[in-house]
């Protein structure tokens, strides 16, 4: 592999850290023009998205027979979760296109954009997390010390959001019609991935397909498994771990080669 590709990138990336108070400035911004002037601000996000909690969770509680107390926080948190995923990989998609007049007219490092869109998804992922305690005191539960596995795990699971978003956005880039297919994409693996449906009902040989072989799975168990009191299995972590190797190998090269070609792509 030739190595100026992934050098160029990773100097890239090296200069868009140093500019973290950019980065955070301009991620808070991002959240509170989106509810300018409303009463509630970026807390109407925790609002809808109790709204959307509290009919699904009355709506497939019934339909799936299961109960309240077992299937209630697991829903909350699974789509807490997979909302933030989601957004990261479809706001990732368009990562670069919506950024284009700035990457014609300033010359900072391009990750900052990447860095900007996640950390603002950072944002609103805290201020739907405050859902969750909320639902827990309600069924008389509580946070073990399990659940700060679910730290290590929230950064394993943006780092391999990371490269992800910034392989999206360059690809995207270059070819405008694919943000659409990833949306379409990921309405399918969403009712593929266990968010709305607990794993333990499904049989035990298409557990293997739906589960194990879906990576989407194992970056939301990671985070998720701690916080409803359970330990990630170790084949969690390392298919986690093993995306993240393989995944920003395949970026930083990929980075490298088309990084100057990103602003005549726009």
């Amino acid at each position: 592999m030739n190595n100026r590709p992934t050098a160029s990138a990773l100097l890239d990336i090296v200069a868009a850290t140093k500019r973290i108070s950019l980065v955070g400035v301009l991620g808070w911004q991002d959240v509170r023009a989106r509810y300018r002037r409303s009463a509630l601000g970026p807390f109407w996000i925790t609002l809808s998205m109790g709204v959307v909690i509290a009919t699904i969770g009355i709506v497939f509680g019934q339909i799936f027979k299961s109960p309240m107390q077992e299937f209630l926080p697991f829903l909350t948190i699974g789509l807490i979760l997979w909302a933030f995923i989601s957004n990261i990989i479809t706001e990732g998609a368009t990562g670069f296109i919506t950024a284009e007049n700035i990457i014609k007219q300033l010359p900072i490092p391009m990750f900052v954009h990447i860095m900007r869109m996640i950390w603002r998804n950072l944002l609103i992922l805290l201020h739907n997390l405050v859902i969750f305690p909320i639902v827990l005191l309600v069924f008389g539960k509580t946070l073990g010390w399990v659940a700060l596995l679910s730290i290590p795990g929230l950064a394993l699971g943006v780092l391999n959001l990371s490269w992800i978003a910034l392989l999206l956005a360059i690809v995207c880039a270059r070819y405008r019609d694919l943000p659409q297919m990833v949306t379409s994409v990921l309405q399918v693996v969403f009712y593929l991935t266990p968010v709305m449906w607990l794993p333990k009902l499904l049989p035990q040989r298409a557990g293997m397909y739906l589960l194990d072989l879906n990576p989407v799975y194992h970056l939301l168990e990671i985070i998720r498994a701690p916080l409803l009191g359970q330990a990630p299995s170790v084949t969690n972590w390392v298919v986690a771990g093993a995306l993240a190797v393989v995944g920003w190998i395949v970026a930083l090269f990929v980075f490298g080669r088309y990084r100057r070609r990103i602003a005549y792509w726009l």
